[in-house]
């Protein structure tokens, strides 16, 4: 990712030069464990070029990670064509477990820390080398 920012009713909230871009959807079966291992993955992905342009190194701390709270990452389409959002935790929940995990990414990971607004109608800007999107499923791990 070379650049992303993130808007809220006109006013940047959050925005990075360099680094990762991470949506994150609380489901209802989530639970602290999950956002501990999947802090754990964003911050271990060896998916910037090292000196022979190959994807192998992880983010370093002089990179900045953006996370977004987006709930239609829970959505479904099993049936029909308008997705239902029956996974995703209600807000009351998904905001506790989406501040716990900045804080455990903030804990973990020296560099720049930017977020969106949990809840908010967010306008998002980025501009990707590669594109590189990697899709993390804590109910899921086999991947």
């Amino acid at each position: 990712m070379e650049t992303a920012s993130v808007q809220v009713a006109g006013s940047v909230t959050g925005q990075i030069n360099h680094g990762l871009l991470v949506y994150i959807g609380i489901e209802k079966m989530d639970q602290v464990a999950d956002l501990e291992w999947g802090s754990k993955k964003v911050l271990g992905l060896r998916i910037f070029d090292d000196h022979e342009g190959k994807m192998n190194l992880p983010i370093r701390d002089d990179m900045g990670i953006l996370v977004v709270s987006q709930f239609t990452l829970c959505g479904n389409l099993k049936k029909g064509y308008r997705p239902s959002f029956n996974k995703a935790a209600p807000p009351s929940i998904a905001i506790s477990l989406y501040e716990k995990f900045l804080e455990i990414l903030d804990n973990s990971f020296c560099g720049d820390l930017e977020t969106g607004e949990f809840g908010a109608h967010m306008n998002i800007e980025m501009k990707e080398d590669g594109p590189v999107t990697i899709w993390l499923d804590s109910q899921n791990k086999s991947y």
